[in-house]
């Protein structure tokens, strides 16, 4: 049987980066493309970042009993949703897959799919360091979001205390201090089974 692997670590630990370099490294996972009821921007394509459904199209989706995990985020431009649906996608029989998400969706997928076959992969970063990195990236921007930047740096405190880690069974941490190093680890890992 597969397994899931699923990266997951407070804002600003380097995770996208990281998921976009292991999917290269590791051909053999799959990739599973989310859903979200947001607007498509520019330069996206459905089906590739997300498959981009209307409000519609989720109520149709949990009707059925097809949606394994949704989250909310409360936007300037209203509630959007993320979610991942039961679709054919992740077939586990022989086949491993690398997502990316929150601490929230992979106990929804924990639930799901069962313990044995989600492999956290805990992501972590010094605070200070993640607050620089944000603090970085956030200048960078038109329009800078302090505000947003602080919330969620505060958010991921709550999210991923040590109390959460351990009650879903994360006790295992990539350090992200060096993105080689990390990447390195983890891919070994991967090939070797012993994640």
């Amino acid at each position: 049987m597969g397994k899931i692997y699923y990266m997951m670590g407070k804002s600003s630990s380097g995770k996208d980066t990281l998921y976009r370099e292991i999917l290269k490294r590791c051909p053999m996972l799959g990739k599973v493309a989310p859903y979200t009821t947001r607007p498509m921007r520019e330069g996206e394509r459905n089906g590739v970042q997300y498959y981009f459904v209307t409000e519609e199209e989720l109520s149709r989706f949990e009707s059925e009993g097809k949606v394994i995990e949704l989250r909310l985020y409360h936007t300037v431009h209203g509630i959007w949703k993320y979610f991942t649906v039961d679709d054919g996608q992740i077939d586990l029989r022989g086949h491993s897959y690398l997502m990316i998400g929150t601490l929230e969706s992979y106990e929804q997928m924990q639930r799901f799919y069962g313990a044995e076959y989600l492999v956290p992969v805990y992501i972590e970063v010094d605070d200070g360091e993640r607050l620089a990195r944000a603090l970085k990236r956030e200048r960078s921007q038109a329009e800078p979001k302090y505000k947003e930047m602080c919330r969620r740096f505060l958010a991921d405190e709550e999210d991923f205390c040590e109390e959460n880690l351990m009650r879903l069974g994360i006790d295992k941490r990539y350090e992200n201090t060096d993105m080689e190093t990390c990447l390195k680890k983890i891919t070994e890992e991967i090939y070797d089974g012993q994640l």
